[in-house]
């Protein structure tokens, strides 16, 4: 069992200072047809990260992974800034998009991250195209759900009290404008598919790149349990409970979120947790 250190009142104190995010530098990049902002940092190789439901929001994780790794968060065509997105249908075509926003930076092979909404949108790109993708992060994936939930909704109070553990120890972001939200919500209603998507399913056995899936025990979205499925499914899926996190993982424990996460990149098949299935405590 692996032990990681409590975050400290330090690192709280550091949020409120220093905003995350600051050393990262803005771009944009043309494909399929959109013009795809996204934010990167680092040297080393490449992490790819796509965002969850609520657009792309950097975090301390980001800062602390770009020390190691060559950080591309893109925000996928739709969200924040970008025009509405009218065009893209189904899960698997915005996952091909984003293969090639990744290509057109020069990504031939890389790391690939996704975030709830997101880890649906990485599972397709990984399933596409196996042969560019390294490694499989998934950080409280939304691609397996329970029947009939929704993603979170409601004021930026209401939403984190579901998304984070303590949500009195987050600097909570400015409210979207109320256009962006209502953006994002329809696309995301149209994209996020079924709870459980078969087509998807059927594919995850045949899918052998080294994955790794995180869910925090105190996931108010959606239940840690669900962490079961992928294992069940993938013949490489490595499992791993975050201790005293929510659903935004890399916010609630960053330093916990970024040991495990770099180790399992860096060592692969030799990863410490081996496929066996654990929880990170403080």
């Amino acid at each position: 069992m692996l032990t990681i250190r409590q975050r400290n009142s330090g690192v709280v104190q550091q949020k409120q200072e220093t905003a995350p995010g600051a050393a990262f530098t803005e771009g944009h990049v043309e494909a399929d047809g959109f013009r795809i902002r996204y934010m990167s940092a680092g040297e080393g190789p490449a992490l790819v990260h796509l965002h969850g439901a609520g657009g792309l929001r950097l975090t301390p994780s980001h800062d602390l992974l770009s020390r190691q790794f060559r950080v591309i968060a893109f925000e996928m065509p739709g969200f924040g800034t970008s025009s509405e997105n009218d065009r893209t249908r189904d899960m698997p075509e915005l996952a091909l998009t984003m293969a090639k926003a990744a290509g057109a930076l020069g990504l031939d092979a890389f790391n690939l991250m996704g975030t709830s909404f997101g880890g649906k949108t990485a599972l397709w790109l990984a399933a596409q195209q196996p042969e560019r993708v390294q490694t499989v992060v998934l950080e409280a994936p939304a691609a397996i759900r329970p029947e009939g939930s929704e993603p979170p909704a409601g004021s930026p109070e209401e939403m984190a009290r579901r998304l984070y553990a303590h949500p009195e120890r987050v600097v909570l972001p400015q409210a979207p404008d109320p256009a962006v939200r209502a953006k994002q919500a329809r696309l995301v209603a149209r994209l996020r598919g079924p709870d459980r998507d078969t087509d998807l399913e059927a594919l995850l056995p045949g899918l052998v790149i080294p994955t790794l899936v995180l869910f925090g025990t105190l996931d108010r979205v959606i239940p840690p349990n669900m962490g079961h499925f992928y294992k069940e499914l993938m013949p490489n899926c490595n499992l791993v409970f975050v201790y005293d996190a929510g659903h935004a993982i890399s916010t609630d424990r960053p330093e916990a979120f970024v040991e495990v996460v770099a180790d399992f990149i860096e060592r692969h098949e030799a990863f410490v947790i081996s496929r066996i299935e654990t929880v990170i405590h403080p």
